[in-house]
C-alpha cells in the first residue's frame, strides 16, 4: 500500500515530491530517484502510469535559478534514463518479448494497443519511436514492440537518441524557463494535470477512433 501511495502523491504532486528529495538527499543524490522513476518508466514495460512528462516539468521549474537543481545535471540525468531505458525495454522484448506477451501479466499491453503500435511502425517506421515519446503508455510500449523484431539495433539507437533529447529537453525547458511566472506558481498543480491531458490525448482519440471504425465495420456486416 505505502508503494502505491507513493506513485499517487508522484503522480498528484511531483513538485512537492521534488522539494522533499532536495531536502533529504542533498544537491548530489536528489538525481537518483529522477534518473530512476524516467528510467523505470521507459524501460520496465510493466510501469508506463509512471508520471514522466509531469516529472520532467517539474524539475525544470527546480532547474531555475535558486530551486535546488542544476539545469545541466537535470538534462543530461534525464537524458540518460530516457535513453538507457528505451534501450533497456528493446532488449527485455528481444529475449523475453514473446513470453511477456502470451502471459498475459502485462494488462495494459492490450491487443488494441499492440494493434495500434504496429500501425505506428508500418506508417512512421523509426519515427515511431520519436512520436511515441511525447505519449504516455505508448512510448513505453513502443521500444517494447520494436525489440520483438520490428526494428534492428543500430536504426533503433539512432531514433532513441533523438526522441529521449526531444522529450527531455522540451520538457525541461518549458519548466525551467517559464516555471518561475507567477501564474504557473498558483496554478501549479492545474498545469501538470493540462500536461497529463495534452499527453494522453492522441491515445484517446486514437482508442475512440478505433472503436467508432470498429462498431462502423460491424454494423456493414451486419
Amino acid at each position: 500500500m505505502e508503494i502505491i501511495q507513493f506513485f499517487m502523491n508522484l503522480l498528484s504532486d511531483p513538485r512537492g515530491a521534488i522539494a522533499g528529495w532536495i531536502v533529504a538527499l542533498g544537491p548530489f543524490w536528489v538525481y537518483s530517484p529522477l534518473f530512476l522513476i524516467v528510467f523505470v518508466e521507459t524501460g520496465l514495460v510493466f510501469f508506463p502510469f509512471l508520471p514522466g512528462d509531469s516529472l520532467l516539468f517539474a524539475a525544470g521549474v527546480f532547474s531555475a535559478d535558486g530551486g535546488g537543481l542544476n539545469i545541466w545535471a537535470t538534462l543530461f540525468i534525464f537524458y540518460a534514463a530516457a535513453i538507457l531505458g528505451n534501450t533497456s525495454n528493446y532488449w527485455i522484448a528481444r529475449f523475453f518479448g514473446s513470453r511477456i506477451i502470451d502471459s498475459g501479466k502485462v494488462k495494459a499491453l492490450t491487443p488494441e494497443r499492440m494493434a495500434k503500435l504496429d500501425h505506428f511502425f508500418a506508417k512512421y517506421g523509426g519515427l515511431t519511436i520519436i512520436i511515441t515519446r511525447f505519449m504516455p503508455f505508448f512510448r513505453t510500449f513502443a521500444p517494447f514492440i520494436a525489440g520483438t523484431g520490428h526494428m534492428n539495433f543500430a536504426k533503433f539507437t539512432l531514433f532513441n537518441v533523438i526522441g529521449g533529447v526531444s522529450w527531455v529537453t522540451s520538457f525541461v525547458l518549458v519548466g525551467y524557463f517559464f516555471g518561475g511566472i507567477s501564474f504557473v506558481q498558483e496554478h501549479f498543480e492545474v498545469i501538470v494535470l493540462g500536461i497529463v491531458a495534452v499527453s494522453v490525448a492522441p491515445a484517446i482519440i486514437g482508442a475512440i477512433k478505433a472503436a467508432m471504425n470498429s462498431r462502423k465495420k460491424k454494423k456493414e456486416q451486419a
